[in-house]
């Protein structure tokens, strides 16, 4: 292992770093599964169905991940009205990024407007106490779906211009990701932050719910057989079991003390580390690939397996090298010189 590989893994920075990190590169290579499926269209039922859990928990362990980097953000200093305006800056640019993405003719469903929408409204609210944090988590969680219920119904809104259409969209209206499911799992992020990312009676309590949610939403599943909507209750219970064992695996995984076991996890927590400080970057050039290959050929109708292996393993592959090799991703190097956060784009030697 290169030492700047034992750096990033070593326990002193578990906690801020590491977490957070490997989270957003479960995210990230989540997503990269998922848009990859259409590239296998010929695939058995069980196949199906695991690429279709990475689908559903990439989105809200984002949401989770940038609560987390929010909240980190606040933790450094007191500087309100800066750090608002930077995180403004970022939220408007993943906007911009979203909606330019959407017009690249891909048959991936574009999460960047979301959440920039996401960081708009939720990092604001992280200056608010745990409780208050806490109580709007729940308030939200609550009302989603009646929310997404009524948004579905307002056919006016169908029609209305942009941008009041497109708001509409990443609030409450999307069929695929909506501000108002995302933001509980954002708050969820910023209040682990101020617990602390250990091993705890907490994280034995968030396993429990992640097993109780993900069992309640499969027997229902079961029994409804497809009557199980985008955004209503029952699809919230399966994020939360999905994005919660996540974050219990990795945090348990993370504050290992056996060496066996730091031997085991290392190796595979450095391409996700990789992954993860280079993953909007990833997104935009997996994505691109797609169009340009959707816009050429169209959905394959037959397993085009060099296309798979492009999207995955090659992806990950280019995240680690250009993470090893290069250091800063060139969209998170431009996100940093918008916002006056600028980064050095080489890795220092």
């Amino acid at each position: 292992m290169t030492r700047t590989e034992e750096s990033v893994l070593s326990p002193s920075r578990f906690e801020r770093l590491v977490v957070p990190d490997v989270l957003r590169g479960v995210a990230i290579v989540a997503m990269l599964i998922a848009h990859a499926g259409p590239m296998v269209p010929e695939r058995s039922g069980a196949v199906s169905f695991v690429i279709a859990m990475f689908s559903e928990v990439a989105s809200p362990l984002f949401a989770l991940v940038m609560g987390m980097s929010a909240q980190i953000v606040w933790n450094r200093g007191p500087r309100i009205p800066v750090t608002l305006g930077q995180q403004a800056i970022r939220g408007v640019f993943l906007i911009v990024l979203g909606v330019w993405m959407a017009t690249w003719g891909s048959w991936v469903a574009i999460v960047l407007a979301h959440l920039g929408i996401l960081l708009l409204i939720g990092v604001p609210l992280l200056l608010a106490r745990s409780p208050w944090v806490i109580g709007t988590t729940a308030v939200v969680l609550v009302i989603s779906d009646p929310l997404v219920r009524l948004g579905r119904g307002w056919g006016w809104a169908y029609a209305a211009p942009s941008p009041l259409r497109d708001i509409l969209d990443w609030v409450v209206m999307s069929p695929h990701y909506r501000l108002v499911n995302l933001l509980p799992f954002f708050l969820i992020g910023g209040l682990l932050i101020r617990h602390g990312l250990r091993r705890d009676r907490l994280l034995g309590v968030i396993g429990l719910v992640a097993v109780a949610s993900y069992l309640a939403w499969g027997a229902v599943a079961f029994m409804e057989r497809g009557g199980i909507q985008s955004g209503d209750y029952l699809d919230t219970l399966k994020d939360i079991g999905l994005v919660f064992a996540v974050y219990v695996v990795v945090v348990l995984a993370a504050t290992v003390r056996r060496e066996g076991a730091k031997r085991f996890w290392q190796p595979v927590f450095v391409p996700l580390i990789a992954c993860g400080q280079v993953a909007l970057s990833l997104y935009l050039l997996h994505v691109g690939i797609i169009a340009l290959y959707a816009r050429a050929y169209g959905r394959p109708v037959e397993n085009f397996w060099p296309g798979w292996l492009v999207i995955v393993p090659g992806m990950i592959l280019v995240g680690w090298l250009w993470w090893r090799f290069v250091g800063t991703g060139p969209v998170e190097w431009v996100m940093g010189w918008l916002t006056g956060r600028r980064k050095p784009l080489l890795r220092r030697r």
